[in-house]
């Protein structure tokens, strides 16, 4: 327990920090699941959508050290893989134009 004033300021500081932190990097976990739950479905263009964002918010949450820089690299690296296979799992069931 603080006992002197700038203890307690620490704690307090502490804590809103710890909240702004914890909601940054649940944010980004969101979009994580929101993006694998479209490569599931199929759903291209919301996989492509949550992976933007997804990419943006865990860049700034590794630029402030929420996550390490290198866990951040490595999700956007297995993502971006899995939107690509889904990217390409796509056009390859899609029906073959027909030229003539």
């Amino acid at each position: 327990m603080p006992n002197n004033q700038s203890a307690k300021k620490r704690v307090r500081q502490s804590a809103k920090r710890r909240d702004a932190n914890r909601q940054k990097k649940s944010g980004a976990r969101t979009y994580e699941k929101k993006l694998r739950k479209a490569v599931e479905e199929n759903r291209i263009e919301d996989a492509q959508a949550a992976y933007r964002t997804f990419t943006s918010l865990i860049d700034r949450a590794a630029k402030r050290n929420i996550v390490h820089k290198n866990t951040a690299a490595r999700k956007k690296s297995r993502l971006n893989s899995l939107v690509k296979k889904a990217v390409f799992a796509a056009k390859e069931t899609a029906p073959a134009a027909v030229a003539e």
